[in-house]
């Protein structure tokens, strides 16, 4: 697909690594005689978190719940929103449900109905973020807000020095600002940190603005008819859902990117990046939690992170697998396998992070 990303380009050093590993990644499919794509429990991963999601939504309109229930409800649509993006939407919009392009297009447009546009989506996180990882002025997710420093390229504050008790708070406002801002300024504004968008195409305005109508309609005015409550108990709960929704979506992409550890490359004067971009995602991307069923279950093998940066097309069902390959050949190739062994630590880590980033140049 050819970018709609124009920007000055950051070019990448060169390494046998990335063709080795694919080369291995590619036998490992081969001799197991499997696909890359979705295999049975991820169709039953896409039916669950759907079914969970849809399920709280009509409970919500049609059950006649009560303020607490209905709390609980939002709540709850607040997490299985973030659980749809991440194992649902994100695979599609990588192309790595299926090798049929139309599902993976319908699976990724959950995107819109849930709030956030798919389009935008892809510009920002496929071809930004998966290219410039960490970069300071090119990856647009460690250029948020000037609130938080989360990089050492990046202006130190006064503020700063408190930004790993209130960073959290921050994180919960991230859902509800992609669906009320960050969309707006990215798509109309047409760039992302220092990448100048291209016009989208024609119908991308309509389908932006339908969908946002929609999930207007859908998350505020139908409740606000059909709940016998107060139209401010609805906007409380629209609110509370966010909350949630926005921390669970921060904290599963944080701990993979900002922690200790972990490089952020600054461009020579000629916009070289001495890595291969391989290595370059090594480098800036770390696994958390591997062992962990429950974690890789709902957090879309995100914490698989390293194998997801290398393999976007990669249904993340497999990237526990191809692990043990990538840390294999990395070792071989004397590349740091950047890890944290269980959530907790790589909180921890991420907390140290925070605190270094706000006290030191």
């Amino acid at each position: 697909m050819e970018s709609e990303a124009k920007s000055q380009i950051v070019k990448f050093g060169t390494s046998d690594f990335y063709r080795t590993l694919k080369e291995r990644v590619r036998e490992y499919f081969k001799q197991n005689g499997i696909t890359p794509y979705a295999n049975s429990f991820m169709i039953f991963k896409i039916i669950f978190f759907l079914s969970v999601f849809i399920g709280a939504y009509f409970l919500l309109i049609l059950g006649n719940p009560g303020v607490l229930e209905s709390f609980l409800l939002w709540i709850t649509l607040g997490l299985f929103t973030a659980f749809v993006g991440v194992n649902v939407c994100h695979d599609a919009v990588h192309g790595a449900i299926s090798r049929n392009s139309k599902v993976n297009n319908i699976l990724g447009y959950l995107f819109n109905v849930v709030g956030t546009n798919a389009y935008v989506w892809k510009l920002r996180h496929n071809q930004i973020h998966h290219t410039y990882t960490n970069i300071q002025d090119f990856d647009g997710d460690i250029n948020i807000t000037p609130l938080i420093r989360m990089s050492p390229q990046q202006k130190l504050r006064k503020i700063h020095r408190y930004q790993h008790w209130y960073a959290w708070f921050l994180y919960c406002l991230t859902s509800i600002h992609w669906v009320f801002v960050g969309d707006y300024k990215k798509f109309f504004g047409r760039k992302i940190v220092s990448h100048k968008l291209k016009k989208p195409p024609t119908y991308q305005y309509f389908d932006f603005l339908f969908f946002k109508a929609f999930y207007y309609s859908a998350f505020l005015a139908v409740p606000i008819i059909f709940l016998d409550l107060g139209w401010w108990y609805v906007l409380l709960g629209f609110i509370a859902m966010h909350l949630v929704e926005g921390f669970c979506l921060a904290i599963m992409i944080q701990m993979a990117h900002l922690l200790e550890g972990l490089d952020f490359p600054v461009p020579n004067e000629k916009g070289e990046i001495e890595n291969s971009w391989a290595i370059h995602q090594l480098s800036t991307t770390a696994d958390f939690a591997r062992k962990n069923q429950l974690v890789s279950f709902f957090f879309g093998g995100l914490n698989f992170h390293i194998e997801h940066h290398l393999f976007q097309r990669v249904c993340h069902v497999h990237h526990r697998q191809i692990s043990q390959i990538v840390e294999r050949t990395a070792k071989e190739f004397k590349i740091p396998f950047h890890e944290r062994i269980t959530l907790k630590d790589a909180f921890k880590s991420h907390q140290k992070f925070l605190k270094r980033m706000g006290r030191t140049i």
